[in-house]
């Protein structure tokens, strides 16, 4: 059943695609405003989460302040009680420990849903009134104060001051001020620079307006002229066989000029934008990328290449995944890769104003071998198509672990900049063709 919260981001979403849909915007326009809509729609996602969930630990807190406060006040008997849960059935190891944020959710992670915790059976049996020994009162006093210690520090999170902490944060302020910062993970607080370098700030806009005005000028000389003889050939009603004949051409001639708006792009939004937004609004983190360009693989690119996207995904669908789903880490890593795959394709969509899902194949071609190989185990495939896509799997098992593949660092490279180079012309060709 969809929650309000669930309505609203596809009604979010579904208007921002639609607007583009139905105003015949540029290319560039469109792809402004789709990107803006889908970083707003992160923010939105990821303050409200991490809120609701400090929301029920902040009940939670409140609730068991009460029982221990409904305990105090209990009179144990002198005989041993046969209350439930007893005592020595109860697992303390966890005391041992300081309480803290990770621990509770460490501890919340080993419990399966099938078992109830040991702190709802303690607060059932202070609410239940009967009789309690004094073995059970002292284990339920340390118990509860180590839940609420706990609690407490995952109700701080990375706030230095009270006013930062939950439910302090909880205002308008607090709200726009992480909208405009560099990030699309929501935090009580961030790491932040004391003042602002004007000269940093005024390089980056001006490497941001120079690069833009270099695309521009590529688009222009190399890109528009390739364009317009695939308009002008459906335009005059030629086959897709004859089309495709033009293929080849198409290619060699975008294969360059994309290679270079590709880098671009990468160079203007993660080294200028979002350094430059991140100077003025003193926002101290700066890790927006990694040394993407040594990926030996494509899942390492994905981590590498994007930092700000790559935090969103791990945290609010590959760990939201294994939570909430119950899945493996392999089964979580296809969701990831999945629906990071269905948003490249929606910006194609809008941008193409047809969806041929061309951009989403290959990006789940990306996967890495192994979980390609666990694939057929997790996913509940019938009859023919199951058994195709095991021998598949299994030949591309067997390729990596030949000599030729196996710890090849350098083969991996070279094949990572064979897609980054290839990749982008043959979407474009294939989008312009069909």
């Amino acid at each position: 059943m969809l929650t309000r919260w669930q309505i609203w981001q596809t009604v979010f979403i579904g208007a921002v695609v639609q607007l583009t849909l139905y105003r015949d915007w540029p290319w560039t326009h469109t792809v402004f405003f789709v990107m803006h809509g889908i970083v707003m729609l992160m923010k939105q996602h990821s303050y409200a989460f991490y809120n609701g969930y400090l929301s029920s630990a902040y009940k939670k807190r409140g609730h068991l302040l009460s029982k221990l406060k409904e305990l105090e006040n209990v009179s144990p008997i002198g005989s041993p009680s046969h209350t439930e849960p007893m005592a020595s059935a109860i697992s303390t190891t966890h005391l041992t420990r300081v309480p803290s944020a990770h621990e509770y959710r460490e501890r919340r992670m080993s419990i399966s849903f099938e078992r109830v915790p040991d702190i709802d059976k303690i607060a059932a049996a202070i609410s239940s009134g009967e009789p309690l020994d004094e073995e059970q009162v002292h284990v339920f006093e340390r118990i509860l104060k180590w839940e609420i210690d706990a609690l407490s520090d995952e109700l701080k999170g990375k706030a230095t001051t009270p006013e930062r902490a939950y439910p302090n944060n909880l205002t308008f302020l607090n709200h726009y001020e992480f909208i405009v910062l560099p990030t699309l993970v929501y935090e009580l607080e961030y790491p932040r620079s004391e003042r602002i370098n004007l000269y940093y700030a005024a390089e980056k806009i001006a490497a941001c307006f120079g690069v833009i005005f270099v695309m521009i000028m590529i688009s222009q000389a190399f890109i528009y002229p390739v364009v317009m003889d695939t308009v002008r050939m459906k335009e005059q009603g030629v086959p897709l066989a004859g089309r495709f004949q033009a293929f080849p051409w198409m290619l060699s001639e975008l294969i360059f000029p994309f290679m270079m708006e590709y880098l671009l792009v990468w160079y203007l939004i993660w080294e200028t934008i979002l350094n430059f937004l991140a100077e003025i609004t003193y926002f101290a983190d700066r890790s927006f990328y990694d040394a993407w360009w040594n990926s030996v693989s494509w899942d390492q690119f994905a981590r590498d290449w994007n930092r700000p996207v790559h935090n969103f995904l791990l945290r609010h669908v590959y760990h939201s995944s294994i939570s909430v789903m119950k899945v493996d880490k392999h089964t979580a890593t296809l969701i990831t890769f999945f629906l990071s795959a269905c948003v490249h394709e929606l910006v194609m969509w809008c941008i193409f104003k047809k969806l041929r899902g061309y951009l989403l194949f290959l990006q789940m071609c990306q996967l890495p071998v192994s979980l390609i190989a666990f694939f057929p185990i997790s996913v509940n495939f019938h009859g023919i198509y199951r058994k195709m896509f095991s021998l598949m799997t299994e030949q591309l098992v067997r390729l990596s672990r030949t000599k030729w593949l196996r710890h090849q660092a350098t083969l991996g490279n070279m094949m990572f900049w064979l897609g980054i180079f290839t990749g982008p012309s043959i979407l474009c060709s294939l989008y312009l063709i069909l």
